[in-house]
């Protein structure tokens, strides 16, 4: 019983943000077992919890797991973090775009209320 909780105890070096469990907070949970990121399906409360997610989700997976080292679990994590690093870039990416033409959209709307009509 001893053994099982020393591999349950979460070395210090992979607590941190998890970029998967945060963008992919659904998947990601039930492909590590966790199944604490489906409470993201709850509206609003899911606004706060993929912050929850990203923050606690390499402590899930590894206690979670079954990983013979750090090592392995770091590996596994960060094919997790690339996706999610990379949708979050994309997200910003539209976001910014978003803003950007709907400001030009906006812009132009207002500007057609200065002309005369002919």
């Amino acid at each position: 019983m001893a053994l099982e909780e020393n591999s349950k105890k979460v070395p210090d070096e992979i607590k941190g943000w998890n970029w998967g469990a945060f963008m992919n907070n659904i998947f990601w949970g039930i492909g590590n077992r966790s199944y604490l990121p489906l409470l993201c399906l709850i509206p609003l409360f899911n606004i706060f919890w993929v912050f929850v997610c990203g923050f606690k989700g390499n402590e899930w997976a590894w206690q979670k797991g079954d990983y013979k080292d750090v090592e392995t679990f770091k590996a596994v994590q960060a094919t997790w973090n690339r996706a999610g690093l990379f949708q979050f870039i994309i997200f910003v990416i539209f976001i910014i775009l978003y803003i950007v033409i709907f400001a030009a959209f906006f812009a132009a709307v207002l500007s057609s209320f200065d002309r005369p009509d002919y």
